[in-house]
């Protein structure tokens, strides 16, 4: 008979005091970092952060509203020298009325046209009132031949193609208001019956953006090519929501050039790139070959500005103050066609040696985040502070972060990109998104070809209807 088992509570020996003190205090530790890391991201927003402004709420609060430019000492408005833009009297008038005064002011005498000398003229320029539609019918005639009784038609224009259809004016009126002011597609229809009592249906604007992005898309392929071959590019990349699932939005543009692509995968990175990619650091970017990197220093301020404001790290004021004094320096230059000299480039970067060693010397000498306990027990790389964090890539990745002093051509941010990618986002905030993968590429096919023509100072209604074959010619690289 087997004998009975002892009961766990009497076989293990009392916890002391002292050892329950010990763990106790352990969880106390580690309960104020987590509130102090809490407390922390409670103070990130989009001015001190990666946090998009629409993630800040609708309170005006002075973080919210806050920017990263220092005061310039210049009153708002055109500059001196500015050109401006003003409505201007033309000396072609499409409408003249004439008014003549009925009575004399003086002495209340009748008055007529024979009597005018002279006048005053003021103009008002406004909209035509809107036109029915303009019906072109194409006649295909048939003829006989006199010596072989063969019937032949006439061929119809290129693009002439149906019974009924539209125009290609009206094709380019609804394509620029869907892709590039990017109305939805019943308001892009209901505008159009209102405005020019055209009826329209989704479909049939559906149809409209897939035969455009049909036709466009070797020259949408040219602009990849040639943003790929450029010396400086820009590169983002931002989710995108297709058939209810979160695919990817790849940016790659110059100033004078804008390329989108969709993909499924994030990290699907371009191909063949050459010279200097500029971007915010993230990583599958330093696995392509052939390329030197830039990083946005827009994001390093945004960082910077979060340790001076939450965690009141000096050496985070200091830095935000060497890259700002850094980038004017390098504007300056720029405007002036000069590069900055090897003497001010060293003093910049020795600088930034002496604030990185300023700022590990401080992260080195606190403690760990975690207890003595909780180490015991952890496996891998033991946790840092944000701070911490960003010395150790501003150290590691020092060329790239200083590129735009040595390379005029380098900016000191990646804006270029964001501002690219910004209006795509504002279209899936509209709208919601794409139904299907097709509607969503033919829509970064357009973009890019409307981007770059807004670049390359084409009008954009003449480009939707313009031989793709004469847009490649007419494009400008640099």
């Amino acid at each position: 008979m087997s004998e009975p088992v002892p009961d766990s509570h009497e076989t293990s020996a009392p916890a002391s005091p002292e050892a329950i003190i010990a763990a106790q205090q352990a969880e106390i530790e580690e309960l104020q970092k987590r509130i102090a890391e809490l407390e922390r991201q409670l103070g990130l927003n989009s001015s001190n952060s990666g946090k998009p402004p629409s993630s800040d709420g609708l309170k005006k609060t002075p973080a919210r509203v806050s920017s990263l430019r220092e005061r310039s000492g210049k009153k708002p408005g055109g500059q001196p020298g500015h050109p401006g833009k003003t409505l201007s009297r033309t000396e072609t008038p499409d409408v003249t009325v004439d008014h003549f005064p009925s009575t004399c002011k003086g002495c209340s005498a009748a008055l007529s046209e024979a009597d005018a000398n002279g006048h005053t003229s003021r103009q008002v320029f406004d909209l035509p009132e809107p036109q029915p539609l303009v019906v072109t019918e194409h006649r295909a005639h048939h003829c006989r031949c006199p010596a072989c009784g063969t019937q032949t038609r006439a061929a119809f224009p290129d693009g002439v193609s149906a019974p009924v259809q539209y125009g290609a004016r009206i094709t380019a009126f609804v394509l620029y208001l869907l892709h590039y002011q990017l109305l939805p597609e019943k308001r892009l229809a209901a505008l159009m019956a209102d405005l020019f009592g055209v009826a329209l249906v989704t479909a049939t604007i559906a149809g409209m953006s897939r035969s455009c992005a049909a036709r466009v898309r070797d020259f949408a392929t040219t602009v990849r090519d040639c943003v790929a071959a450029a010396p400086v590019k820009h590169l983002d990349e931002t989710g995108f929501r297709i058939g209810g699932k979160t695919q990817w939005l790849h940016i790659a543009s110059t100033a004078l050039l804008t390329f989108y692509r969709i993909s499924q995968k994030r990290g699907s990175l371009p191909e063949n790139l050459t010279g200097i990619i500029v971007h915010d650091h993230w990583k599958p970017y330093y696995t392509l070959n052939g390329v030197l990197h830039a990083l946005c220093n827009a994001h390093h301020l945004r960082e910077l500005k979060a340790l001076i404001e939450i965690e009141k790290e000096d050496w985070a004021r200091k830095m935000q103050q060497m890259l700002r004094r850094a980038c004017h320096a390098a504007n300056l230059a720029r405007e002036r066609g000069v590069a900055l000299s090897p003497r001010l480039i060293a003093l910049f970067e020795a600088r930034y040696d002496a604030i990185l060693a300023a700022g590990l010397a401080f992260h080195e000498a606190q403690p760990t985040l975690i207890s003595a306990v909780a180490k015991a027990h952890r496996r891998g790389r033991q946790p840092r502070r944000v701070g911490h964090n960003l010395l150790l890539r501003l150290s590691t990745r020092k060329p790239d972060v200083l590129r735009f002093l040595s390379d005029r051509t380098v900016p000191f941010t990646n804006n270029l990109a964001e501002q690219d990618g910004r209006m795509m986002k504002l279209r899936q905030k509209i709208s919601g998104g794409f139904r299907s993968d097709d509607g969503a590429a033919d829509f970064a096919v357009i973009r890019s070809v409307l981007s770059t023509a807004r670049k390359q100072g084409w009008n954009l209604l003449q480009t939707l209807t313009a031989d793709p074959a004469r847009l490649r010619a007419a494009l400008r690289l640099a």
